[in-house]
């Protein structure tokens, strides 16, 4: 698995790298440098630094490198960039993305909404306390949800609805139309898997912590 993601990782730099970097600038809301050759990208609420030069990221403020996961989605936002498309402002399921959204959906649902659903189920207003750090804001569907800047074109929202006796409890990620113009639909999926791992590990890891 490794090996395959470190495939792509090196892909998107060599896609990247064959497209002009201040057009990229003018597409997407992103800065540039010429001099550095370097780019700052806006992720979850940290501004992130890819070095064209020597092929890293790592975060502006402190350094921290992003795991590989992460640095592929990073990568394939700048790499698959395009002139905005207007689209309707609404939420959809992964079910509803073009080119593979409904076929990966099953994979997506178990490795990441039943981990959303294991984690705030029976706790939902939990998901806003760890919403915070990644830069979600409160939103105001089902019993919690908040809504997150993945980049600062690509927003997502999870909700979750707390179950009872009589209803299981649920929950779900939810995109724009328009990420499907934005990034290729693996990373769509990637997105979605990366933003459910890193609240159910901070849900995860807090339940661990000696009371």
């Amino acid at each position: 698995m490794e090996t395959n993601y470190r495939v792509a990782y090196n892909k998107y730099w060599q896609d990247l790298k064959r497209k002009v970097p201040e057009e990229i600038a003018t597409q997407l809301a992103v800065t540039y440098s010429g001099e550095t050759q370097q780019f700052i990208v806006t992720f979850f609420n940290s501004e992130y630094i890819l070095d064209c030069k020597t092929e890293t990221i790592y975060r502006e403020i402190d350094g921290y490198v992003p795991d590989i996961n992460a640095a592929i989605i990073i990568l394939n936002y700048l790499a698959y960039a395009k002139t905005a498309q207007e689209t309707a402002k609404k939420w959809v399921s992964l079910k509803e993305i073009p080119n593979g959204g409904m076929l990966f959906y099953p994979a997506f649902h178990k490795s990441s909404i039943l981990g959303l659903v294991r984690a705030f189920g029976d706790q939902p207003k939990q998901l806003l306390a760890y919403a915070t750090a990644l830069g979600g804001k409160p939103a105001s569907f089902g019993d919690a949800s908040a809504v997150f800047q993945a980049f600062p074109e690509i927003p997502l929202c999870v909700i979750v609805w707390e179950g009872d006796e009589e209803v299981q409890a649920n929950a779900t990620i939810l995109y724009e139309p328009s990420v499907e113009h934005l990034l290729h639909i693996e990373s769509v999926i990637g997105l979605g898997m990366y933003l459910a791992s890193q609240l159910i590990r901070r849900a995860t890891s807090s339940l661990a912590l000696p009371s």
